[in-house]
């Protein structure tokens, strides 16, 4: 008796089709966090003591309106870092308080950072398969801020919270005598609020300069 004849099994192996869906090139988070930490570190250290700027026997009450001006500038100068703390604290209360509207911010923010500030230019945007031009990503993550600033309430909140902090600083600033400060009215307003997060490092100008010349 004939043995049967075997049936040959062909083991076909099974194909896998790596579509890209989405493709960013995107940096470890470690630096970027130590950059941040670095930054924050720095301009914490330039501010002043709380105590100075809430010391109730330096409040008074100004002559003029000149002279409101002028105490708002040089207690601006001085007390740069703690308004910045102040409007900060007053822009996280505002969007605290609107979860929607801190979402809606955080997302957006997380698309800028990850989708062209910190992708290399030279390297394209693939997303589903579809390459993007620095152009095009730029441009798509405009209409989709812009689309979302629209339908939602995240520019008026900001705007809104911005105010609110700006007020508060102007009438500290107007009401607290700044005769007993040590002002250095050598230093330009705008270097000092550069030097805050700058720390004078090169980085830091060479980083900012190659994002403005991809827009």
């Amino acid at each position: 008796m004939s043995s049967p004849t075997p049936i040959p099994i062909s083991s076909q192996e099974s194909s896998h089709n790596h579509k890209s869906s989405i493709t960013i090139p995107i940096p470890s988070l470690r630096p970027i966090l130590t950059r941040i930490s670095g930054l924050s570190s720095h301009a914490l250290s330039n501010s002043r003591p709380w105590t100075e700027l809430i010391d109730r026997t330096a409040f008074s009450k100004p002559g003029s309106l000149s002279e409101a001006a002028s105490r708002v500038r040089k207690n601006v100068a001085y007390f740069r870092v703690n308004y910045l703390i102040v409007l900060a604290v007053v822009l996280a209360y505002s969007l605290i308080s609107h979860p929607f509207s801190l979402l809606t911010l955080v997302t957006l923010s997380g698309a800028w950072i990850f989708l062209y500030v910190l992708r290399p230019s030279d390297q394209p945007l693939v997303i589903f398969g579809r390459t993007f031009s620095d152009t095009q990503a730029l441009f798509g993550l405009g209409l989709a801020t812009l689309i979302a600033i629209l339908v939602t309430s995240v520019l008026s909140l900001i705007l809104t919270a911005v105010m609110v902090g700006v007020v508060i600083v102007c009438a500290h600033g107007a009401f607290r005598d700044p005769e007993d400060l040590f002002l250095d009215d050598q230093q330009p307003l705008a270097s000092g609020f550069t030097s805050i997060f700058g720390g004078g490092d090169p980085s830091f100008g060479s980083a900012s300069a190659s994002v403005m010349s991809r827009v």
